[in-house]
């Protein structure tokens, strides 16, 4: 039984891994690849700072990757994905918003 169902499961990703390549899931691809450095750029940043910090580069690929991915999800009409990522995009828009004004209001 177990054998069965790792048998399964590696049919299952080798199929998901080695299936066509088209336009779609390179976009997708970028996305996902845009919101995973958002993470790599924060933990660069507060190792050279020595606490935690979120740059500003942080949100700009937050929803740079948001956007992709919800392009991507409404294209593969997956309303599970597409829920996710507007409220990320709405989120991100919203920290750079309160960055930029905190930006104005002290001259920096």
């Amino acid at each position: 039984m177990v054998a069965d169902i790792m048998h399964g499961l590696s049919a299952y990703f080798w199929s998901l891994f080695t299936g066509p390549v088209d336009l779609v899931l390179l976009i997708g691809l970028v996305g996902q690849g845009l919101f995973t450095a958002r993470f790599l750029v924060q933990w660069i940043a507060s190792e050279r700072a020595g606490r935690s910090v979120i740059p500003l580069s942080f949100w700009f690929l937050s929803l740079g990757g948001s956007a992709v991915l919800l392009g991507y999800a409404l294209y593969r009409r997956d309303p599970v994905f597409i829920l996710g990522q507007s409220l990320g995009t709405v989120i991100y828009l919203r920290n750079l918003a309160l960055v930029f004004r905190e930006r104005r209001g002290t001259g920096a």
